[in-house]
């Protein structure tokens, strides 16, 4: 077969997301590889000529001899002559759950490597039930979840494990999530794949039962010995003793308590380096402060993210919040927004006999676009090329048990995060 002829092809390159993206790529990598620049061919997608022609133009002169692909995400032969292009796709076509599948299918037949920055789980299953076996089958390596939901959330519980292995000999058994602080805004974007999903479950209490399930995106093969322990899903305002500090619901914690249980579920089948953890429990949460102030915000926050959702379910109001208040698709954080944000977030592991260890992650962009841009380029470039066909099969990945330590290494060298043990 002809070698493919980029590395890496960025889908949905004109998006809000994906400019972010290949400004980053292409600080990072040139428009083609050149001396002294890290070695990866690459190039921009998308279903629309002459929005990719105005992208190159703003990204400027470095961009000019930057490859074009025109594909359409419902358009499955045109997704598959891209495909044969590439040894990974990149895509921030979202909502996933509206444009994502065609290319997820097309992928999964063809062999193609691809990863994306969802966060819609029930997306997720859905794929993962249609399209894992012709993955395994033709050694598609898919990786969702490669941006701020949910790689520091996976990778940072899976540097814990590694330190707990390390220094007492055996994995945590038991670990929680505290954002200490962070600054950013929401998108677009991201703003309508939460009212996609909320929309679908108001109308499946089928799918209302998976989203209260949290192991919803753990494999149905799951060995027996593996214990399924009852998770805590933080809903309430509550006191954290090991923080001394009250807390409130991190709206990120569907996606990401998902995707660490899949991680600890698939971790022998993985070269990740320790095993799965049977009876594992993970949560997240924010801490708001300290005191009666403390507790106040917390309450607050519980109240408005309450009222965001019941609002969302609710078609008048819905309509009202879309047109008013929220950021519509292609709106999002300023580059000096982007820029000045930061995230810091610690993590507490318990072993089965009481010893803790502690774990700080942060990052220095704004979580959501600044460092969710550079996360996702260097999950691409590990994927594809760090990560050879022959040490992981084909199959529905998650970032820990795809790259694990290689991918760890590409972000604090590369992508402005840090992972630092700390001492009880």
């Amino acid at each position: 077969m002809t070698p493919p002829q980029f590395d890496v092809i960025v889908f949905g390159a004109t998006s809000f997301v994906g400019e972010i993206l290949c400004r980053y790529m292409l600080q990072e990598f040139g428009s083609a590889p050149a001396p002294g620049a890290r070695k990866l061919s690459w190039a921009i997608a998308g279903r629309s000529r002459s929005k990719l022609d105005k992208l190159r133009a703003a990204l400027g002169k470095d961009a000019t001899d930057l490859a074009m692909i025109v594909a359409d995400a419902a358009d499955e032969a045109a997704l598959a002559a891209m495909c044969r292009q590439t040894r990974v796709v990149v895509s921030t076509v979202g909502p996933y759950a509206l444009y994502g599948e065609p290319l997820i299918k097309v992928c999964s037949e063809l062999g193609t490597d691809y990863c994306d920055l969802t966060g819609e789980p029930q997306w997720m299953r859905r794929m993962i039930n249609r399209y894992s076996g012709a993955a395994e089958k033709n050694g598609a390596r898919i990786v969702h979840c490669c941006g701020f939901d949910s790689i520091p959330s996976d990778i940072g519980v899976w540097y814990l494990q590694q330190q707990a292995i390390k220094h007492y000999g055996e994995p945590c058994v038991k670990v929680k999530m505290r954002v200490k602080a962070m600054r950013g805004a929401a998108s677009g974007g991201t703003v309508a794949s939460m009212i996609n999903i909320v929309k679908e479950a108001a109308h499946d209490p089928q799918l209302r039962r998976e989203l209260s399930n949290p192991y919803s995106l753990c494999p149905a093969n799951t060995p027996a010995a593996i214990t399924k322990a009852r998770q805590t899903h933080i809903k309430n305002a509550l006191f954290d003793i090991d923080f001394a500090a009250w807390s409130a619901p991190f709206v990120m914690q569907a996606i990401n308590v998902r995707v660490v249980l899949r991680s600890n579920a698939l971790m022998g089948q993985s070269n990740s380096g320790h095993p799965t953890v049977p009876g594992f429990c993970y949560d997240e949460a924010m801490l708001v402060g300290k005191g009666f102030a403390g507790r106040a915000k917390a309450w607050s926050v519980t109240a408005g993210l309450t009222a965001f959702v019941a609002g969302v379910a609710l078609p008048p109001i819905r309509w009202g919040l879309e047109k008013f208040m929220l950021p519509a698709p292609g709106e999002g954080p300023s580059p000096a927004a982007q820029a000045g944000g930061f995230y810091d977030l610690r993590f507490v592991g318990r072993t089965s006999d009481g010893r803790q260890l502690w774990v700080k992650v942060t990052g220095d962009r704004d979580p959501g676009y600044g460092s969710t841009g550079k996360m996702l380029g260097e999950a691409a470039a590990c994927l594809a090329l760090d990560i050879g066909k022959d040490s992981l099969a084909g199959g529905f990945w998650t970032p820990a048990t795809a790259m694990g330590d290689l991918l760890l290494k590409r972000l604090e060298t590369h992508a402005g995060l840090k992972f630092v043990l700390l001492e009880n």
